[in-house]
């Protein structure tokens, strides 16, 4: 990504645990959900530790640990993750809130002209009404949610699909999350990877993912793209 303008470089950022502490939104939807099937709630710290690879297996695990799948079958299962929905409407975006500094770094990077998206495993819908209700939505160019393909992260072509609707390529891509999911993806997309210090690293922690950079904060981000960005100095895209 050497000696090209901001405006050719494409940053794509995960939703979840990266931009919006969202958990506090879906471990209440997930507790309703197991009130409403006659279990008994579970801890803020272990459905946390389910987000990252999508609502059916969140639901699942959550069903899975409750031993409410015991009791059910498959489409007791599909029945679940409409209950979930139905709860996460009414949560999705109330109780969590935009992690500090990311408004900050958003608006440095789009005033300095690079092309932003949001890449997440989040049901499109979902996500759309996230970013409005946070108030992030103006910032992206584009939205790739968990359903928007056959396919979602940790594979490539999510990550891909952002580059093209941008009119971007994975050579002039950056990826920003939180979890493993998100470095695999950008492994197999072919593109660098920074992983914020807060968020929902999964089971293992941070120690276990192996990206280009960690970063406690997104006004870190300019700070990681200038020696790439030769042609525009961190100090211009900071005024």
């Amino acid at each position: 990504m050497n000696n090209f303008d901001p405006a050719q470089l494409t940053i794509l950022f995960d939703l979840d645990g990266t931009l919006v502490d969202t958990a506090p939104d879906i471990v209440a939807a997930a507790n309703l959900m197991l009130s409403e099937l006659n279990a008994p709630p579970l801890s803020f710290e272990l459905v946390s530790s389910f987000i990252g690879n999508g609502v059916p297996n969140l639901v699942r695990c959550v069903l899975n640990v409750s031993e409410v799948t015991e009791k059910m079958n498959v489409t007791d299962v599909s029945y679940a993750e409409d209950i979930f929905f139905k709860y996460y409407r009414q949560t999705n975006g109330y109780i969590g809130a935009v992690f500090p500094g990311v408004v900050a770094g958003l608006t440095i990077l789009k005033k300095a002209g690079c092309r932003l998206a949001c890449v997440t495993n989040k049901p499109f819908e979902m996500a759309q009404i996230l970013l409005q209700i946070t108030g992030l939505a103006g910032y992206f160019e584009a939205v790739v949610g968990g359903d928007s393909l056959a396919q979602m992260k940790p594979a490539a072509e999510p990550l891909l699909h952002a580059c093209r609707l941008l009119g971007g390529c994975a050579e002039n891509a950056l990826m920003v999350g939180d979890s493993a999911v998100d470095v695999a993806a950008a492994r197999a997309a072919g593109m660098p990877v920074l992983i914020v210090n807060y968020g929902y690293p999964g089971s293992k922690g941070l120690a276990a993912l192996s990206c280009d950079a960690f970063i406690d904060s997104f006004i870190e981000i300019p700070d990681f793209l200038a020696p790439k960005l030769e042609s525009l100095p961190i100090s211009q895209m900071q005024n």
